[in-house]
């Protein structure tokens, strides 16, 4: 590394963060990590789809995987599509920091281009991205909520969306995915609500569904999340992106976000270490008018009751793979997500048609109002 090397300043060592730090020092920036607990063990559950794991990382960060996963909508439906979910401890070790500055503090003041400690000090670099957790507030903004048990059971069947208990008021699933090590976890999901459905109901419905399972051993897993930031994420504050699910890298309409975290790492990456604006790298124009269409289709589904829900995924569902993978990643693969959609709504009923136009219609118009 050069003298005239590039700086980058990354606040949190989360996924999100550890993965661009990692692939700044890969492009030979000089990186400086900005987290209370930069080490702190990662202990969330990391599904996604296999076709999504970057190139760069080692397919040892898999902790369990199999060639298609399951939905129940609510007939069985098997998509040939390969799910993974990720050994969170492997990838934590995968994205090394060596080189790296870790500075053990909180951010109390961010610029573009300087971050201002706790303690006073204040540090400045050629790009600052804010790659914390945590989001919005807003109790307008839908959040998505779930429980885990983590039990015992051999097995990497991976159960993506289970619709057959739920009811048409606060509609809710089941997902259900091999661990690897003997271990399965058991979630119900609240997929979007403003207000979501609470945890102990999520609980409870949860422990039906585990029945008589055999413990595994961990804390269950608690999840509650905005699905969006608010502003439109290539709008920020200080000046600067943020990257991660709360820089908007999360699907507002699915809620994953580890595969876009991981995924945007390396070309931002390159991109600040070439001098290039981190906004237009990760935001160029077909990355907005994607997201917006996406926010489009979660007022979609918050406008849905149980049934309704249960319809519509049936119909995503029995699209053609492309289609389907076209919607849930490509954050800048407009044409493909706008096919899509007019696919899934040749294939709904009619009634079923004529509510989505209702919520498409009032979601634009929401949209053009702010």
């Amino acid at each position: 590394m050069t003298s005239s090397a590039r700086t980058l300043l990354v606040v949190g060592a989360g996924p999100a963060g550890r993965a661009l730090a990692h692939r700044a020092l890969v492009h030979g920036m000089s990186v400086t990590v900005v987290d209370p607990a930069p080490d702190a063990a990662w202990r969330s559950t990391f599904g996604m789809f296999d076709d999504d794991l970057p190139g760069w990382l080692p397919r040892d960060v898999i902790a369990c995987d199999a060639p298609s996963f399951t939905v129940f909508t609510p007939e069985r439906r098997e998509v040939g599509r390969r799910y993974c979910v990720l050994d969170a401890p492997a990838l934590q070790r995968a994205l090394t920091l060596d080189g790296a500055r870790l500075e053990a503090s909180r951010a109390r003041e961010i610029t573009a281009h300087t971050v201002r400690l706790d303690d006073g000090r204040l540090l400045s670099a050629d790009h600052v991205i804010d790659a914390r957790g945590g989001g919005a507030t807003d109790p307008r903004i839908p959040r998505q909520t779930a429980y885990g048990a983590v039990v015992s059971g051999d097995g990497t069947e991976m159960v993506l969306m289970d619709w057959r208990q739920t009811g048409a008021a606060a509609p809710t699933f089941s997902y259900r995915v091999g661990l690897g090590g003997g271990r399965r976890l058991i979630e119900e999901t609240c997929l979007a609500g403003a207000p979501p459905v609470p945890l102990d109901v999520l609980a409870a419905r949860n422990a039906r569904r585990a029945g008589s399972a055999e413990p595994g051993g961990a804390e269950p897993e608690l999840v509650d999340f905005p699905l969006h930031p608010g502003p439109a994420p290539w709008r920020s504050p200080h000046g600067g992106p943020r990257s991660g699910a709360a820089g908007g890298l999360m699907h507002p309409a699915t809620g994953y976000s580890i595969a876009a975290s991981l995924g945007a790492a390396d070309g931002l990456a390159a991109a600040l270490a070439r001098g290039g604006d981190p906004v237009r790298a990760l935001w160029p124009r077909r990355a907005r008018w994607t997201y917006r269409l996406r926010l489009v289709g979660l007022a979609v589904l918050l406008g849905f009751d149980g049934r309704e829900l249960t319809a519509f995924f049936d119909a995503f569902f029995g699209l053609p793979v492309h289609r389907q993978r076209a919607y849930l990643g490509g954050r800048d693969d407009l044409r493909g997500t706008l096919a899509t959609m007019w696919a899934v709504f040749r294939a709904l009923p009619g009634q079923q048609k004529a509510r989505l136009v209702i919520h498409t219609g009032r979601a634009v118009w929401a949209g053009r109002s702010r």
